[in-house]
């Protein structure tokens, strides 16, 4: 492993990037992507105006709310029980799943429709309900491609299935769906709507997440473009709604804060095209609704967060703003991370829900140019966060490879003593001339081997910047 961080980097994108031909067509969707995003939020933010004193304000909202986070809980829990829910606070994965099958169990339930979400992605649920006969059908459309495509993991928290191309979602609906029209986003939507209408009508429960729990309330918020969501939870009789233990505000008032700043950060719009509010269960006089309404409140890791140096990346609103921006990101595409949340904050907050041993590489994964950070809209200092786990895995974990360590210790002993150092760059153009190709590094040894697997090494001059300067100093060198 490379002692450099730099180099674990590119030992990482090297290690966990796919072939040449998918990863080209994976970066000109993610280029793509990065580029026509920026641009709209760009836009919006302009628009908005006075950015900078909104993200200070959605920074103390979420901060206010996490440090508040058991009370505001509790009035979320009492709230939701006077309206007829029922609540229940999962510690692990593993509670979480087994309440949901139990009221898939207790409902004979044989078909669920899920919209998007990512904490449902966290803990696994779909095999959960699958091996006790649920038939589970993703209705958001990216999802609901991944899972036709021999269940396809997301690869953006946004746009899940962003690595695939209109050709690729075209190939998988003639495989699997039996479609035989072109690639035209709106025909293939088309069919996607009428393949999954028969599914809301006949589903006994319905599977959301939750952007925002209005705790005064009791209330669930959703954000989405596709108005899937509100078919998941006006059809069926049974709403389950999943949400991460931090995903909270206090009021409406906040809620309209976050949500402006979560839409304009994440898709580049003033609003997307349903903000639903949903409060418990039908009363006598809803057109539609379900009757009954659990919400389950995912802790999954997250208290052992709070309090910690670790607590701002709770703030998270899941826009993927810092992932929009990254440039490692945009180089090795979503999957390349082992985690369903990529980017800036799956490489921050992997580590922290499961775990260096699994995870350690992850904040590797950077070039810490702070884009995320300067791009977050709750000011979550990204950046910063991916430093702290790199001192974690050296210092106290202990996990840095023996070649590292042993690197480092070298490097320390050469640049400490004047005679060793000028000694070791005096060596240096002899010791690398046999890797050297017009003047380049295009191969080596150790460290070196995973830096130019995937780009080109500057060789060593024969003319130390010591040596140059003291010519110039004497005239010899002007230039």
């Amino acid at each position: 492993m490379p002692a450099d961080p730099q180099q674990r980097s590119a030992s990482f994108i090297s290690r966990n990037s796919t072939s040449s031909i998918a990863r080209n067509k994976r970066r000109g969707a993610v280029a793509g992507m990065q580029d026509r995003g920026y641009v709209r939020r760009l836009g919006v933010i302009e628009e908005l105006g006075h950015w900078e004193e909104w993200r200070s304000l959605a920074e103390q909202i979420r901060k206010h709310t996490l440090e508040n986070l058991d009370f505001y809980l509790m009035q979320l829990s009492e709230n939701v029980a006077k309206r007829g829910g029922h609540v229940f606070f999962a510690q692990t994965a593993e509670e979480a799943n087994d309440y949901i099958r139990r009221v898939a169990l207790e409902k004979q339930a044989k078909k669920i429709v899920k919209s998007k979400s990512m904490v449902t992605e966290e803990i696994n649920l779909n095999p959960v309900l699958e091996a006790i006969g649920c038939q589970v059908v993703e209705t958001d459309l990216g999802e609901y491609i991944l899972q036709i495509d021999d269940h396809d993991s997301p690869s953006h928290i946004v746009g899940p299935a962003l690595h695939k191309n209109k050709e690729q979602i075209r190939d998988v609906f003639q495989r699997k769906l039996g479609y035989t029209k072109s690639s035209d986003p709106v025909e293939l939507a088309r069919h996607a709507r009428e393949m999954l209408r028969r599914d809301y009508l006949t589903a006994d429960i319905g599977i959301t997440g939750c952007n925002f729990a209005i705790a005064e309330s009791g209330s669930i918020t959703l954000v989405t473009n596709e108005g899937n969501a509100d078919l998941v939870t006006a059809l069926p009789k049974t709403q389950i709604t999943v949400m991460g233990m931090e995903r909270i505000v206090p009021t409406f008032e906040e809620m309209e804060v976050l949500v402006s700043m979560l839409t304009r950060s994440s898709v580049g719009q003033k609003l997307t095209s349903y903000i639903t509010v949903l409060t418990g269960p039908r009363d006598a006089g809803d057109v539609d609704g379900p009757e009954e309404f659990h919400l389950v409140i995912v802790d999954n890791g997250r208290s052992s967060i709070l309090g910690t140096e670790f607590q701002p990346v709770l703030q998270c609103i899941r826009c993927a703003a810092c992932v929009n921006v990254c440039p490692v990101y945009r180089h090795i595409g979503g999957h390349s991370y082992g985690s369903i949340y990529s980017g800036p904050i799956g490489a921050v907050l992997s580590p922290l829900l499961g775990g260096y041993d699994d995870y350690k590489e992850l904040p590797y994964a950077s070039s810490l140019c702070a884009a995320c950070t300067e791009a977050c809209p709750v000011k979550i200092p990204l950046h910063e966060l991916l430093i702290k786990h790199r001192q974690i895995i050296v210092e106290r974990e202990g996990k840095a490879p023996a070649a590292e360590k042993l690197a480092m210790k070298a490097f320390r002993l050469g640049t400490a003593s004047p005679s060793l150092y000028r000694f070791g760059t005096k060596l240096a153009p002899s010791a690398f001339a046999p890797f050297v190709e017009d003047g380049r590094i295009t191969k080596g040894p150790g460290p070196l081997k995973a830096w130019t697997e995937s780009r080109e090494f500057p060789a060593p001059s024969k003319e130390r910047f010591r040596d140059w300067f003291r010519n110039r100093q004497k005239g010899g060198n002007p230039s």
